[in-house]
């Protein structure tokens, strides 16, 4: 078999293993042989671009960042619903599509909770993939859109155009691995797996949709050149033959029978992979939906019944503090067990000091809880006439839990924190921090090897990392002994990175990337910047009041002086570098925009600020020069329409030499 024959056996068989798993749920092929076919696939593509094909399962990886999403003007109107939150007019919903059509029959589908968006074919090919937007018009995300392993890239035996409709979601089990990575990494979490999936849609970088691993629940077709269609389940049905991730689905004949599906799919809703909001009762018949018609906002042969939120009392026992991987103090309330949308709750977060003082909610109230969301159980009020007698008003601890450091409340929020370096809570997090490519820049130190050197009790603060045995590094899962030498190696090189990176990498609150290089600037070594007053804080540059008094009490902090204590020991450096005194872009300001060949965007910037300029993520009037790579954007725009002077890679060189 030649190369060429090669990759569309190749792709027929990817295809298919991939719709088996993605889209029925039914995997024929190992993840072994379906990862090492795809290599192969890969290998055969790159001897042979011209021969690329953009079904190819190699195509779902997700290319190039972009700049902006452009706006695509939608062929059919992507209508909303009109909500009903009862049966009585779910009941009156039924009068009005029956005075027009007496013998309507319904469809009733789970009305899935995440972000409506429109596929567009041409002779089989997917071509575009746009938002909802305003229903008119929305924002083309074809290249996230297309990472979704269940949207087929290529149908058989396709009309010339054909357009679907459906709804993008973050399956739950995904929604809370990633918030527990993104709550490691001291990121802000997602409220719910809507927000997750339309933030994860609407990434610039298709490489980060990707990762986020979406899915769909394919629900109508609104457009189908040459095809005649008359029920709204042979539109499923025809959707679902064609490889489509098809919603589930239910036909009913009379109104008793839509309210006793309403109710079956609400009291299953814990079953389903996503998260619902409701359910969508639909006209079946296609001509009778011509008939009905629609208004200026909802079609008339639809509507969305809203579940309504349970809400049931319960007794709060006790509030329980956790502290997270970023230091933050949770309040939790401890309650007495009740069921709500389908499941049996225990607890509920009572959120920060703010929330308790102003429900004052204490030990021994009686307080009304629900689902927010349908996931997470909040505490909506206190049922003040069952308080007991003797309770008293509850306020945080004043020293950590888990190790004693003492707490602070942000100057700009609500959270109230630790502030022990060594807090074994935060370890997780302080140590991915720590080895980030920002801070000391230890390679191949991500969050699972942090994970496993944790779970073994082989380092317990930054420092012990500098005094790990590669004996005992290579005996954890999935190292060996060549892994742990390339991982010592790394740790090892890092004890000669610069200050800057080491006052950063310390996790200080309030001090960034460019808070460790001013402060590198202005003390030259650790011992000076320990010894620094208040006074000589806030004369340095851009270090505030707040800033200041941060650094001062991590310096104090007997975790933080024992941390120091065990890097000095290692023989890390403490000293910066020495700098060139050249400030040649002083007062200038750059923005960088398209893909350079010669610098990393990362690399560039921090090239243009150790001379003494800025470097700005937009465009403004007060931009000095833009420089563009390959493939820039709006920003390039930008600047030619305001005469900013851009500068191609080559010339920003010759600025440099």
């Amino acid at each position: 078999m030649d190369d060429f024959n090669e990759m569309e056996a190749l792709r027929r068989e990817l295809t298919q293993a991939g719709y088996e798993y993605y889209v029925l749920d039914k995997p024929t092929m190992s993840d072994y042989d379906y990862d090492h076919k795809l290599r192969r696939l890969e290998e055969l593509e790159a001897a042979h671009p011209e021969a690329v094909t953009p079904d190819s399962p190699t195509q779902r990886v997700g290319g190039e960042a972009l700049e902006a999403f452009t706006q695509v003007a939608h062929r059919m109107p992507l209508e909303s619903l009109q909500d009903v939150f009862d049966f009585e007019e779910l009941e009156a919903f039924d009068q009005r599509v029956r005075g027009v059509a007496p013998d309507a029959e319904y469809v009733v589908e789970p009305k899935v909770d995440g972000l409506s968006i429109a596929l567009e074919y041409e002779d089989g090919l997917l071509i575009r993939g746009a938002t909802r937007g305003d229903g008119q018009v929305g924002e083309d995300v074809t290249e996230n859109l297309r990472t979704i392993k269940s949207i087929p890239l290529r149908i058989p035996d396709a009309p010339a155009r054909l357009i679907v409709r459906g709804e993008v979601y973050m399956p739950k089990k995904v929604f809370h691995t990633l918030n527990e990575e993104r709550e490691r990494r001291g990121e802000p979490l997602f409220a719910n797996p809507r927000n997750a999936a339309a933030g994860s849609l609407r990434q610039l970088d298709p490489k980060v949709a990707a990762a986020r691993k979406l899915d769909i629940a394919v629900f109508n077709i609104q457009f189908a050149e040459g095809i005649n269609f008359f029920t709204h389940l042979e539109t499923l049905n025809y959707l679902q033959n064609k490889g489509f991730k098809v919603i589930p689905h239910y036909s009913c004949a009379l109104a008793a029978q839509v309210t006793a599906h309403i109710t079956q799919i609400g009291e299953g809703r814990e079953a389903f992979p996503f998260d619902i909001d409701g359910a969508v009762v639909k006209v079946n018949s296609l001509s009778q939906r011509v008939a009905l018609g629609s208004t200026a906002k909802f079609p008339r042969w639809a509507a969305a019944y809203k579940y309504p939120p349970e809400v049931k009392p319960a007794q709060v026992l006790d509030i329980v503090v956790q502290v997270g991987r970023t230091g933050v103090l949770t309040p939790k309330a401890v309650l007495t067990p009740v069921r709500l949308a389908g499941t049996t709750v225990t607890n509920a977060t009572l959120h920060n000091q703010d929330f308790i003082s102003e429900k004052d909610i204490r030990i021994g109230d009686t307080v009304l809880v629900r689902k927010a969301g349908e996931i997470i159980p909040e505490v909506l009020s206190v049922v003040s006439e069952r308080r007991p007698e003797g309770t008293q008003p509850y306020f945080l601890p004043k020293v950590c839990p888990v190790c004693g450091a003492a707490v602070e409340r942000d100057e700009d929020g609500a959270h109230t924190r630790c502030t022990g370096a060594e807090c074994p809570a935060q370890l997780l997090r302080n140590l991915a921090h720590f080895a980030s490519r920002d801070a000391m820049d230890i390679e191949g130190l991500g969050i699972a090897v942090v994970e496993n050197l944790v779970g073994a009790g082989l380092v317990k603060t930054p420092g012990d990392l500098y005094f790990l045995v590669e004996e005992d590094v290579a005996k954890l899962d999935r190292m060996g002994t060549r892994s742990a030498q390339k991982l010592l190696s790394a740790i090892e090189k890092s004890k000669a990175q610069d200050l800057a990176r080491l006052i950063y990498a310390f996790g200080i609150r309030q001090v960034g990337q460019k808070a460790g290089k001013i402060l590198a600037a202005r003390f030259h070594t650790l011992d000076a910047l320990k010894t620094a007053t208040l006074e000589e804080l806030t004369a340095v540059d851009d270090i505030g009041a707040v800033t200041a008094q941060s650094i001062l009490e991590w310096m104090d902090s007997p975790q933080s002086r024992h941390l120091i204590a065990r890097l000095k020991e290692a023989g890390v450096n403490m000293t910066a570098a020495e700098q060139e005194n050249d400030q040649r872009f002083s007062g200038m300001t750059f923005v960088l925009t398209g893909s350079l060949e010669k610098f990393t965007r990362d690399e560039a910037s921090e090239i243009i600020e150790a001379r003494g300029g800025k470097a700005a993520g937009s465009v403004s009037k007060k931009t000095t020069y833009v420089v563009a790579g390959e493939a820039a954007g709006s920003k390039l725009r930008k600047a030619q329409e305001l005469g900013i002077s851009v500068l191609t890679e080559d010339e920003f060189l010759a600025l440099l030499k």
